[in-house]
């Protein structure tokens, strides 16, 4: 696929996150040569979520229309709690006796037992000679970050955990994930808020256009820490804990997702990626998400899968996608995992193609495109779009 961006030496401090055809060498931009209609398409799909962690499973949760329990987490400095959904216990402990695991946080662990299991989905097994892991992330490994900076302001620099800190780097997650699958090429982890997932496959799908890998394995995973919670509460995004019942407001949760893309035909088709732009005024948000509708092709679409969690992005969406547009938000559902509800919302996507239903809806899923809208609290936007031809789609998937 042809490079569609070309950015000057002036522009070059601009380049944001997802123009990954450029790479800067010595204050020069080099433009990336890639191959000719090669597609992405889903070889395998897992994830780790409140409700579970079998895709099926989960997936027939959210058509009976099951929620996850709410929890209230306590702050550790203040009377405040917070509303939050966990993953349970036993939605992780299959994973495989790894050294890398045993004192691995809980966004290692989520991460670990969703890779797995995308690969295990997968028809053939990859090789992970041509495999590349690229990890989407937005908080972080929060829980031994907090441990590790918390020990050193109580008692001083000399009391840092050399066990702690290898977990408080952005990717440490992918680096666990790429060790336990004996991945030695290409690992890459993308930074962002909640529309980051766009990103991490916009580059897995260069990757793969670019002939350097033949399957890419994207992963996305996030955990709760009362830090967290705190600072979107400061920032009046979360939902009152003294009013749980109420709508307005996010609910945080945890958890993972991944999707295994492969450049052999077959299965769902990631048709087109728009990675969007940003926004630096909420009342420009339903703008760039119409425009990013507009170059999905969103009137060729069988339905949306949005990203409302209670907040502004509610009524931005709401706008930006009019009446005529077909939309479910599972955040609503399952909470916002930031970091990694974009890959929950492509699960979902491929799930409602497959079997023809979307939760909260009696009418039957027709068409076979549909187009994932990401609108992140931090002022990012993206979408992409998923074209399943049926008789590919169950050869696959069946």
């Amino acid at each position: 696929m042809a490079a569609k961006h070309y950015c000057q030496r002036s522009q070059a401090r601009r380049i944001r996150l997802c123009a990954f055809k450029f790479v800067r060498v010595r204050g020069h931009e080099r433009k990336h040569r890639f191959a000719q209609n090669v597609s992405s398409w889903i070889a395998g799909l897992s994830w780790v979520t409140p409700l579970g962690s079998g895709v099926d499973s989960v997936w027939q949760r959210l058509l009976a229309g099951e929620r996850p329990p709410l929890e209230k987490l306590q702050s550790e400095h203040s009377a405040r709690s917070y509303l939050v959904h966990r993953v349970p216990g036993h939605a992780s402990k299959n994973l495989p006796p790894h050294p890398r695991l045993r004192r691995a946080s809980a966004i290692s662990r989520f991460a670990a037992a969703a890779g797995l299991g995308a690969i295990a989905d997968a028809a053939v097994t990859p090789d992970v000679e041509r495999t590349a892991v690229v990890f989407a992330i937005s908080n972080g490994g929060v829980i031994y970050t907090r441990r590790f900076y918390s020990e050193i302001v109580k008692a001083g620099a000399q009391s840092a955990s050399p066990l702690l800190f290898p977990e408080t780097v952005f990717n440490a997650p992918a680096s666990h994930l790429a060790a336990i699958l004996g991945i030695c090429g290409a690992s890459y982890t993308v930074v962002g808020d909640g529309a980051v997932g766009i990103l991490a496959l916009k580059l897995a799908d260069d990757l793969l256009a670019a002939g350097e890998v033949d399957t890419c394995l994207v992963v996305a995973a996030e955990e709760i820490d009362s830090l967290v919670c705190e600072a979107y509460r400061q920032w009046r995004l979360l939902r009152n804990a003294r009013a749980p019942e109420s709508r307005r407001g996010m609910i945080v949760s945890e958890g993972a997702g991944a999707v295994l893309l492969s450049r052999n035909a077959g299965g769902c088709e990631i048709e087109k990626i728009d990675p969007g732009s940003n926004f630096f005024r909420r009342a420009e948000a339903t703008g760039k998400l119409r425009r990013t509708l507009e170059g999905l092709e969103v009137e060729t679409a069988s339905f949306c899968i949005g990203s409302a969690n209670g907040t502004f992005v509610d009524a931005a969406e709401r706008s930006a996608l009019g009446e005529n547009v077909r939309v479910y938000y599972p955040k609503l559902a399952l909470g916002d995992s930031i970091g990694a509800s974009v890959l929950w919302q492509v699960i979902i996507a491929v799930q409602a193609l497959r079997t023809r239903r979307l939760p909260e809806s009696v009418e039957p899923v027709r068409g076979s495109r549909a187009i994932v809208l990401a609108c992140g609290v931090n002022q990012q936007i993206g979408g992409l779009a998923l074209c399943c031809e049926d008789e590919k789609y169950r050869s696959a998937l069946s």
